[in-house]
């Protein structure tokens, strides 16, 4: 089973929406002037589209920051750890509910919406991604293209969709970019990647190093290299990225290095690229493009 990030993670992100839905007086000018302040109410939870429900966890911590007394419920036959991640193709899917105070309800209504349409839409195009590349040897990863403070959620949505995370960040993983390697010439990159992977293993063994290029002549010199775990091929065209997986397979007696397919990748290009043989394609619009998945909520009086 899927860990669901710890709340230390996302506290703050809904503490912020709360306190930017509500203002400096933290109120719902609207539900105070229509609700009486003893209505209770009932809120149901209904997935509205096909796809992945994902978040469902956040529901009660969002519920207990706007008002202790909102309860979350499971409707019967629905328990959240078969719900949450699971793809539903019915036009309606009730979720759960919430029961509580009415005003406290309308308030809150709008920020659970918000983090579950987000994650579940990141898990549903995920998982279409994933569909597309069944059958061939590669795996759809992460990028760090993600809103700030939202990285652990994206990231989980990611896994719940059927994907792999790549790094966290820029400190968990060595990935040596473009950018990197511009003060290297052609002629000195395989020695000086000697020297960075030397380093790097000595100073952080565990941590996975990555090299970026852009063609197949730089690809050459970083296949020279012992000790690095992945080669990301950028930008590359499928003919190129077949001949980059023939150059990796030529090689022996130093591992299996593994290569990454990256840049501009659609959901009508992914196969195309899975077939060239690559072990994993990098995937930046799963988590900064991903439409919302429609979920509302129906919210009456008890």
């Amino acid at each position: 089973m899927i860990q669901f990030p710890n709340l230390e993670t996302y506290l703050p992100l809904i503490q912020l929406a709360r306190a930017e839905d509500l203002g400096p007086r933290l109120e719902d000018a609207t539900s105070n002037l229509c609700i009486p302040e003893s209505l209770i109410g009932v809120a149901t939870l209904l997935q509205q589209q096909p796809g992945i429900v994902c978040g469902l966890p956040m529901v009660e911590h969002i519920c207990r920051i706007y008002d202790e007394r909102l309860r979350v419920e499971m409707i019967p036959g629905f328990h959240m750890e078969i719900i949450e991640g699971r793809f539903s193709d019915q036009k309606i899917t009730p979720l759960l509910r919430i029961r509580g105070p009415m005003r406290s309800l309308l308030s809150a209504e709008r920020v659970i919406l918000n983090f579950l349409q987000h994650l579940s839409g990141v898990a549903t195009l995920t998982n279409r991604f994933v569909k597309r590349v069944e059958g061939t040897s590669a795996r759809i990863v992460d990028t760090r293209k993600t809103l700030p403070g939202f990285r652990s959620l994206d990231k989980y949505a990611v896994a719940v969709g059927g994907g792999e995370n790549h790094r966290y960040g820029l400190y968990d993983m060595i990935l040596i970019k473009d950018n990197h390697l511009v003060q290297f010439s052609l002629h000195h990159l395989a020695e000086s990647l000697v020297e960075i992977v030397r380093k790097s293993r000595s100073e952080r063994p565990s941590q996975k190093i990555e090299v970026e290029v852009d063609n197949l002549e730089q690809l050459k010199e970083v296949l020279k290299v012992e000790g690095i775990d992945y080669i990301l091929l950028d930008n590359m065209d499928c003919p190129t990225m077949i001949q980059a997986v023939e150059m990796r397979n030529a090689c022996s007696g130093k591992g299996r290095v593994l290569l990454e397919a990256s840049g501009g990748v659609t959901l009508e290009t992914v196969r195309s690229i899975a077939l060239t043989g690559v072990d994993r394609i990098s995937v930046g619009a799963i988590t900064h493009s991903a439409p919302a998945l429609d979920i509302g909520m129906d919210i009456e009086p008890q």
